[in-house]
C-alpha cells in the first residue's frame, strides 16, 4: 500500500465507462473524451494521453449505460493527478441525484475482503 492509498478516505472501485472532461482553456471549452479506470465518491481516474495542468478546473460527465436510456452524471472537479496513462480528477461538487448514483456504483462494485 502506498502513502497516497493510505490517505484515501473514500473507497475506490474499478469501473470502466465512457467519460468526458470539459475544461475552459483560454476562454474556449475543450472536451476530452476518455474512459474511466476507477471511481469513488470523491473522484475519478480517466485514461487519456492528453495532458493538462494540475489545478485545472473542469466538468466531468460520466455516462452510464445498460438501462433503457443512457444516464449522464455531471460533476465539477479539479485535476489533481497526472501520469503517462491519464489524469485524476477530484470532485468539488455534484447534485444529489449524481451523488446517489455514485454511491450505488461504489457499493455494488466494491470488493470487500472483510468477513
Amino acid at each position: 500500500m502506498t502513502v497516497s492509498e493510505e490517505k484515501r478516505r473514500h473507497p475506490r472501485v474499478g469501473f470502466a465507462t465512457r467519460i468526458a472532461v470539459v475544461l475552459n482553456m483560454d476562454g474556449e471549452q475543450v472536451k476530452l473524451d476518455g474512459n474511466s479506470k476507477d471511481l469513488s465518491l470523491k473522484g475519478v481516474f480517466v485514461n487519456t494521453d492528453k495532458e493538462f495542468s494540475l489545478g485545472t478546473q473542469c466538468s466531468v460527465e460520466v455516462y452510464l449505460t445498460g438501462s433503457i436510456e443512457e444516464i449522464k452524471l455531471l460533476m465539477q472537479g479539479t485535476i489533481v493527478r497526472k501520469t503517462e496513462k491519464g489524469i485524476g480528477v477530484d470532485f468539488n461538487s455534484m447534485d444529489v441525484d449524481t451523488y446517489s448514483h455514485l454511491k450505488n456504483i461504489v457499493r455494488y462494485n466494491r470488493s470487500d475482503d472483510l468477513a
